[in-house]
């Protein structure tokens, strides 16, 4: 497998970009496996090229979403009970002794 530069990832489509991180991560879950059984990789470097890959096509993909977003404009203004937010509750006003062994003189 050749590794895709930065530049060569943003020139992608995003369905040949979701297809190629599926194939990859599959690629990287495959010699994930082989590594936890035990077994020697093919090549010792190539899982961590693996996961290079995939953080490098998840960012490029990451990025198209925020870019998106700001394109689609501020989101509208939601209210507190919309969003689910509840009331504190109130404190109470007295705070009720806390119970403690006898104090110096009344050991005396």
């Amino acid at each position: 497998m050749v590794l895709l530069k930065s530049k060569e990832i943003r020139a992608m489509r995003h369905d040949d970009l979701l297809a190629k991180f599926k194939e990859i991560n599959d690629e990287l879950m495959h010699e994930r496996g082989v590594a936890a059984m035990g077994g020697a990789p093919a090549s010792p470097g190539r899982i961590r090229a693996l996961r290079t890959e995939v953080a490098r096509i998840h960012t490029v993909i990451r990025e198209v979403q925020i870019a998106e977003a700001v394109k689609a404009g501020p989101r509208p203004a939601i209210d507190a009970k919309a969003k689910g937010e509840r009331k504190k509750a109130p404190t109470p006003k007295t705070k009720k002794p806390v119970a403690k062994g006898p104090t110096k003189e009344e050991k005396k």
